[in-house]
């Protein structure tokens, strides 16, 4: 008799059906077990942070920012409070709520973002003129993208007057948005907001009111580059709009 085969014969079904044991009684596969939020869902506050600062660096409208996460006053924020930056939904339920209990979102009655110019900005409180926030010719145009910045590049020297594009209040003033550089945001009625980045000096504060027109910092360089440049971007309800269709 040839044992060897007659072995082989014998181990091979008891190794498939030690092999199918393990697998029954083994790890339950990975599921998504927040209601389908995963990756960038939640955001820890950091010392410096504001709440329109958060909103502009993950593309969202402030206000829908507070309302999930039941934020009455931008004052509020602590460092090491944990913020929602999706909107709760019926799955995730109170056990989710990164730091207090849910609450439904009123709903928002407001037009979508548009590039239709001046007329659409003149709508509710939004400014009715725009003004170019630099001497300069546009070197980058917009383009529309998914994540990071969403603006236009004008060149010019640095130190030169950067402008508020139209009047409002200072609501972010500092270096904390990764790939702005010194930055600064302007919140304008009708949910507009309006960014300056690559600054090589800021000249406002937060919670400044500003003019049309008035100089707000100077122009410095572009990240990592040794180019001026500034870079200029316009939000609505936290959507990127091209700039140059609201500019004379």
């Amino acid at each position: 008799m040839d044992f060897g085969r007659y072995w082989k014969s014998l181990l091979l079904p008891l190794t498939v059906m030690f092999v199918i044991g393990c697998a029954a009684d083994g790890p339950a596969p990975v599921r998504d077990i927040g209601g389908g939020v995963r990756g960038d869902a939640l955001y820890e506050v950091q010392s410096g942070d504001t709440l329109y600062g958060i909103a502009w660096d993950h593309g969202l409208d402030h206000n829908d920012l507070a309302a999930w996460n039941d934020i009455d006053s931008p004052d509020q924020l602590r460092t090491g409070q944990r913020l929602r930056l999706r909107p709760p939904s019926e799955e995730t339920g109170r056990a989710s709520r990164p730091d207090s209990a849910p609450s439904p979102t009123p709903p928002r009655d407001e037009p979508a973002p548009s590039a239709d110019g001046p007329e659409r900005i003149a709508e509710g409180d939004a400014p009715g003129d725009w003004t170019w926030p630099t001497d300069g010719d546009v070197v980058e145009g917009f383009v529309r993208q998914d994540d990071g910045k969403q603006g236009i590049n004008i060149g010019g020297s640095v130190g030169q007057d950067v402008r508020a594009a139209a009047a409002g209040r200072v609501v972010y003033s500092g270096s904390g948005l990764v790939g702005y550089g010194n930055l600064i945001v302007l919140k304008h009625g009708g949910d507009y907001l309006s960014a300056y980045g690559y600054n090589s000096r800021l000249l406002v504060e937060e919670g400044g009111e500003v003019d049309a027109g008035d100089v707000i910092a100077e122009m410095g360089n572009a990240s990592g580059s040794s180019e001026a440049r500034l870079h200029f971007e316009l939000r609505r309800a936290g959507q990127a709009v091209d700039p140059e269709d609201y500019l004379p």
